[in-house]
């Protein structure tokens, strides 16, 4: 046996051989586990799936002249994995190389049957990827940190015009107080108290590099600070200065208003296919470029100040230099 757990080896068949439309005979294990340069009878093996029957492990078996086994439930439902493998896709932060592996990693939790479509499923989308191989240690440095109650400190990457990277803050690290993490728009942002800006501002975890958690403690979070109602502000378009502003939307739209402020939007019909929408934002080039990305769909109805400043951008965007 050279050391192998020949039980082990049989609950890993079950789980890579079978599942509710796949069996597998006590030969047939029999067979695979001399590939592995296991010795075994039927008897034996037999033993080890009730030994795996009493652990937990949901194998059934099919009455015949050779009795069948599959396990009925996995670590994952199919279901359950396709849904985990279309998180990993759409996630920005992690890159293709990644993902790839992420997603073939995830077969091994389930049947070679299921693992196949599985992998097959990353060709299926071409989605926007980072770069950043850095990833998977950055979130795990943040974490640490803010566990540990210590300011990390790391480099920050941008592009320039020609599509190259370079490093902001001329080339010097941030320090950084992390408070906690948030997911926006498929992307991680670190929130938490930055040492060069003296506030509390977001960075993308996917553009950081070498992160290192320091031994600096971190200054404390304002008292009441909330993550929540803090990135609520920063993506959802408000700021210190917050103004009401009446939109007019075209009925199909209401999906899209309430994605961006909330089932409790305050919404009331309009007249010829369009509904008035009453928020409070800031109203900054982040909110007109919501507006102008539904191509007249969506209005600007008051205040006047509001409508004026949209105009004005519009016209310096159409403008020739």
């Amino acid at each position: 046996m050279a050391g192998k757990s020949r039980i082990l080896y049989v609950y890993k068949i079950l789980i890579q051989e079978t599942d509710p439309e796949h069996y597998i005979t006590i030969n047939q294990i029999i067979q695979l586990l001399k590939n592995e340069g296991i010795s075994a009878y039927r008897k034996t093996v037999i033993k080890d799936i009730e030994q795996l029957s009493e652990f937990g492990a949901d194998i059934i078996k099919i009455k015949s002249t050779q009795n069948r086994y599959y396990i009925r439930n996995g670590f994952f439902t199919l279901a359950e994995l396709k849904l985990l493998v279309d998180i990993v896709e759409a996630s920005q932060f992690i890159t293709q190389s990644k993902s790839a592996d992420l997603i073939c990693r995830l077969g091994d939790l389930t049947s070679n049957f299921n693992a196949e479509k599985l992998c097959r499923h990353i060709y299926l989308t071409r989605r926007m990827k980072t770069d950043n191989e850095e990833i998977y240690d950055i979130v795990d440095k943040v974490h640490t940190a803010i566990n540990k109650k210590r300011q990390i400190s790391f480099l920050y990457y941008d592009y320039n015009v020609n599509k190259e990277l370079i490093l902001r803050n001329n080339g010097e690290r941030y320090q950084l107080s992390p408070y906690g993490m948030t997911w926006e728009d498929s992307r991680y942002y670190v929130v938490g108290y930055s040492i060069k800006h003296k506030k509390i501002v977001t960075f993308r975890a996917d553009r950081m590099s070498k992160a290192v958690v320091t031994d600096n403690p971190v200054i404390p979070k304002p008292k009441n600070f909330s993550i929540a109602e803090f990135t609520n502000k920063v993506f959802r378009m408000y700021d210190d200065e917050i103004s009401m502003v009446i939109l007019k939307c075209k009925n199909n739209l209401m999906k899209s208003v309430i994605d961006r402020f909330g089932i409790n939007v305050r919404t009331k019909p309009a007249e010829n296919g369009y509904f008035y929408a009453t928020v409070n934002v800031s109203v900054s080039q982040t909110f007109f470029g919501w507006v102008m990305q539904f191509g007249g769909g969506i209005k600007i109805a008051y205040p006047n100040k509001a409508k004026q400043k949209f105009i004005k951008i519009a016209q310096s965007v159409c403008s020739i230099a």
